[in-house]
């Protein structure tokens, strides 16, 4: 059963009312969304573009937000040649009206009290956000672990509010330094790494490029969490 009651959304309009650019990989935007639905975390918007000749075009990016934000936050990977994330990255400014839906999704999320893992590859950290913002408001931190991996520090997002929550980093190029002051050696995400963070978890979330949930799925079922549990949301670029 799903922990998401089912509601109908349409689609409406999200006012930029902040905008923060990250040199040419991301765009954090947030809107002000006209008659909104509570989101819960881990579910997503659609952006809709429109041309003035009428062509159409829509992409889906996840809530970063805590569900008690007056504002939606998205982060945009800004991918080559994206129809909408490049017009995001480039032409979006404070004021702007975008088509958008939402909230979207049943499954991907986390009501704040199951213990669970997240693992995330690059962007996918950004409904895991959601989820740790929302932990630290109810009190429930303990029940969220996450794991992030990226190339270097400078390519993952929120990774300031990644390293506060305590999550663990692994990046591939280049050491990291956790809070405690201990180095980890660039490499992927260890399968004993996981199996060490997964123990008693009742749930797993994984969000990350094709390669990667793949791989991570196979470590977690390696490290005994049953597949039953596990929850995959897998984007390419699409733009």
């Amino acid at each position: 059963m799903s922990e998401v009651e089912a509601v109908a959304s349409s689609w409406t309009t999200g006012t930029v009312r902040e905008i923060e650019r990250f040199g040419d990989s991301y765009v954090k935007l947030r809107l002000e969304v006209a008659n909104r639905h509570d989101h819960v975390p881990g579910q997503h918007y659609v952006v809709r573009l429109r041309a003035p000749d009428g062509y159409t075009a829509q992409r889906s990016y996840s809530v970063a937000s805590d569900p008690a934000d007056p504002l939606i936050e998205l982060m945009v990977e800004c991918l080559p040649r994206g129809e909408v994330s490049s017009f995001l990255h480039e032409v979006a400014e404070v004021g702007d009206e975008l088509e958008v839906r939402g909230p979207i999704g049943r499954w991907f999320v986390w009501g704040g009290t199951v213990p669970s893992i997240c693992v995330a590859g690059g962007s996918g950290v950004v409904p895991f956000v959601s989820m740790m913002r929302y932990a630290r408001r109810m009190g429930t931190e303990s029940a969220l672990t996450v794991v992030a991996s990226a190339q270097t520090r400078v390519r993952l997002p929120y990774v300031e509010d990644l390293e506060e929550f305590g999550a663990l980093i692994a990046l591939t190029r280049e050491n990291h330094v956790d809070g405690t002051g201990a180095e980890r050696v660039a490499a992927h995400i260890y399968p004993d790494e996981l199996a060490g963070l997964s123990n008693g978890v009742e749930r797993a979330y994984v969000c990350g490029s094709a390669g990667f949930v793949s791989f991570v799925g196979r470590s977690l079922g390696e490290a005994g969490v049953r597949s039953d549990v596990v929850r995959v949301e897998q984007f390419g670029p699409t733009g």
